[in-house]
């Protein structure tokens, strides 16, 4: 089996894109060639019925248990029937702390709370925050809106418990990255408009995907082959997430899931026209028209729901988001998600800071300190999250 692997992995590494502009290459490579290879053996085992290929992939990933941490009390809760775990700093405090809400990435169908474990107890130790990282329910077992339900049941459970965690209520944020960044958003624009719960202080959006409209932008030409995320897998996770399967990805690849007068009302918003010129420059192609195939609009017609696109949200909800953070990566295929919320929200007169990795690729910041070597890019993308949270 392990020579098999390897075999698909040479065979594989040939087509993907790493360009040299990116930080370390060398690792990135290494980092690739392991997941290459997960993916390989995850194949045969499930062609041999020991597993499915998704559920290797999962046990991978989930990475050693780190020991206990001498700064942090950590537990393991339920929110609302939905299970987290909460990192506390031991330190005596002058006042009431920050609280943070962090949802992971994985593409709705990886990830856990023990794959993000450094950057829960980075992000805690170094802002002094206390730290709620979710365990939402993954995909394809659990179609959307499972993710997007618990993350927003937790969050509401943990606003309206502040007091017991010794969280001041006028400083609560919600984080994610790549889908966890599409999480955050949804659940701070259903809580945008809400005078039940405190308003949230802020919302940390790390190469968020924010729409499934439109899989032909800049970016998603430019590094349809740099790792960690891969054009077609955009729409593979996002079609699993939304249906369980990936079928009409084609078809989704090249827009033929949206019909013209629906994606004319939504150029104003996802449009490259509303990226700047500088990010075009490298290897855009133009778009070759494609059909419009009702058939497939009738599977896929919820991507069209802001609470699984929060860029498709109405003005009069972006009007209402809290400060917001936002970091793009250069060498992604979310880049342009990012960039194009961004603009809305500037345009709607939400603050924003932005933070662009030029040598970033998807997923960097949870590799800061990947297997025993960093990549300084991830960590200072991370340090930038914490910068933020600090002016707070």
């Amino acid at each position: 089996l392990a020579a098999l692997a390897a075999a698909a992995v040479l065979l594989g590494l040939p087509s993907y894109d790493i360009p040299p502009g990116v930080n370390q290459p060398a690792k990135l490579r290494l980092v690739l060639t392991v997941l290459l290879g997960t993916a390989a053996l995850g194949r045969i085992l499930e062609k041999t019925g020991l597993c499915s290929q998704i559920t290797f992939g999962r046990y991978v990933r989930q990475g050693r248990k780190l020991g206990l941490d001498p700064k942090l009390f950590i537990q393991d809760l339920q929110f609302n029937e939905v299970p987290v775990r909460v990192y506390q700093p031991k330190a005596i405090s002058d006042g009431q702390r920050r609280g943070i809400l962090f949802f992971h990435g994985g593409g709705w169908v990886f990830g856990s709370l023990d794959t993000y474990e450094k950057v829960c107890r980075y992000l805690s130790r170094e802002s002094d925050s206390v730290v709620v990282s979710v365990q939402y329910r993954l995909a394809p077992e659990h179609k959307y809106p499972a993710a997007y339900e618990d993350c927003l049941n937790a969050t509401q459970h943990f606003l309206q418990h502040l007091e017991h965690y010794g969280v001041d209520a006028a400083r609560v944020t919600v984080c994610g990255d790549s889908a966890g960044g599409n999480l955050a958003a949804a659940v701070s624009q259903t809580l945008a408009g809400r005078s039940d719960f405190p308003k949230l202080r802020a919302q940390i959006l790390l190469y968020p995907g924010l729409q499934a409209l439109d899989f032909n932008l800049p970016s998603y030409h430019q590094n349809r082959g740099v790792p960690l995320l891969f054009r077609e897998r955009a729409a593979f996770f996002a079609l699993l997430y939304l249906n369980g399967d990936a079928l009409h990805m084609q078809e989704v690849l090249e827009g033929s899931h949206i019909p013209p007068d629906m994606r004319l009302k939504y150029t104003k918003w996802v449009s490259p026209d509303n990226i700047p010129e500088k990010f075009k420059v490298r290897g855009v192609r133009p778009l070759r028209p494609t059909d419009f195939i009702a058939e497939v609009y009738e599977t896929v017609k919820r991507f069209c729901e802001p609470n699984l696109c929060p860029l498709l949200a109405e003005d009069s909800v972006v009007q209402q988001l809290p400060e917001s953070f936002i970091l793009t990566c250069e060498y992604d295929v979310l880049r342009d998600d990012g960039l194009l919320y961004k603009k809305r929200l500037e345009d709607n007169g939400v603050r924003v800071t932005w933070y662009h990795l030029e040598d970033g690729f998807h997923g960097i910041i949870s590799l800061y300190d990947y297997c025993g070597f960093s990549f300084p890019s991830g960590k200072r993308g991370l340090d930038s999250v914490v910068n933020f949270l600090k002016s707070l």
